[in-house]
């Protein structure tokens, strides 16, 4: 089900001016920019994992095992479900096979395992900060409650941060198909632990249900909190949903955002305020927002001056992981290898890592561009 990043193509010793697949005209080849550098040793953040959707499909079909749960073909078949998510009854699919894949993380180690295998593929893709989203009244039921749940996921990301020296905090998220007072509840949680490596509060699921505004007070909290605000938007919807975002919930990250490139004054603003777009290619296709890769508008949101994030987004459904992400900007894009670094660094200004992990991860993006 996971695919890893093409190798790179071999370093080619030219000065020659040519053209650029999909961008605006020829670039002149600097002798240290000979060739494609590879993508996985490029220093990035990763700031849109979600947890269940991060597993390892081989991991999957070990737990299942192990507590008897029937996986369905599209679990099992070594490649990706086909997913067409753009109508309700293709979104209720792919919900359905996340909720098994979830019904199979039961105890504590189940937890750790997943977290330390994330943060792994992570480090294997160049990631030095990751923000993995989670909503823990998911995993409460086997885990012993709300409380403990997140304290077992953040006991978790430590270690496995540790084990790996990857940073790595946390996004609690509320579910957009429940109450907006349990967004509240866990709005509340969210801030409580803040001192133990919460940095954000989202809201998720499809975003055709229910109105942002109804989710208005539970991100006053988490802001009033310290958190920053990152939810959902302009992804299963248009335009309207990422403004949504920015007018109700004061959003400083909106996931996904993509649909944004439909409102040219929506750009603008977006740009115009620096909030950055958590832009998830892979899963945009594989869900039927965008019917082939180039046709997501990466260039549209880049040219624009809207900051990007690139994001893996569910691994385990979607099939690649985070390097692809900038491997498919590269293929289908044109994006050259300054502007790839140039989204490693807007991925790690839109971070809340420290001042210090900043600046040693935009000094490896210089030294990697540097080669």
């Amino acid at each position: 089900m996971e695919s890893t990043t093409p190798e790179s193509t071999p370093r080619r010793d030219t000065r020659l001016s040519e053209p650029r697949p999909g961008g605006t005209g020829p670039r002149t080849t600097d002798p240290r920019d000979a060739g494609p550098r590879d993508v996985s040793t490029l220093p990035k953040a990763h700031l849109h994992l979600h947890f269940t959707g991060s597993m390892r499909s081989a991991t999957l079909l070990e737990l299942a095992d192990k507590y008897g749960v029937h996986l369905p073909d599209a679990l099992t078949g070594g490649e990706p479900p086909k997913l067409r998510a753009t109508d309700e009854r293709g979104w209720f699919r792919f919900q359905r096979l996340y909720d098994i894949a979830r019904s199979c993380l039961r105890t504590p180690e189940d937890i750790q395992r997943l977290v330390r295998e994330a943060a792994e593929e992570d480090v294997r893709d160049g990631s030095g900060w990751l923000e993995i989203q989670v909503d823990p009244t998911s995993y409460a039921p086997h885990l012993g409650g709300l409380i403990p749940a997140l304290e077992i996921i953040l006991d978790a990301v430590d270690a496995a941060s540790a084990e790996t020296g990857l940073g790595m905090r946390v996004v609690v998220a509320a579910n957009r198909m429940k109450h907006p007072l349990d967004a509240r509840t866990l709005a509340r949680l969210a801030v409580r632990y803040a001192d133990r490596g919460v940095v954000g509060f989202g809201l998720s699921n499809d975003e055709r249900r229910g109105m942002a505004r109804d989710f208005d007070r539970a991100f006053a909290i988490a802001r009033h909190g310290g958190l920053l605000a990152a939810p959902h938007g302009g992804e299963l919807t248009g335009p309207s949903s990422v403004r949504d975002c920015l007018d109700d919930l004061r959003a400083a990250r909106i996931g996904h955002g993509v649909r944004a490139a439909e409102d040219p004054r929506l750009l603008h603003r977006l740009a115009e305020r620096g909030v950055t777009c958590e832009v998830c290619p892979s899963s945009n296709v594989a869900l039927g927002v965008y019917e082939k890769p180039e046709d997501v508008p990466l260039r549209t949101l880049f040219e624009a001056g809207v900051p990007m994030a690139l994001g893996a987004d569910d691994p385990l459904l979607f099939g690649s992981r985070l390097a692809a992400q900038y491997e498919l900007a590269r293929l289908h894009h044109g994006f050259t290898d300054e502007e790839l670094a140039e989204l490693a660094r807007q991925s790690v200004r839109a971070s809340a890592a420290s001042a210090d992990v900043r600046q040693r991860l935009l000094a490896g993006v210089d030294a990697w561009l540097a080669g």
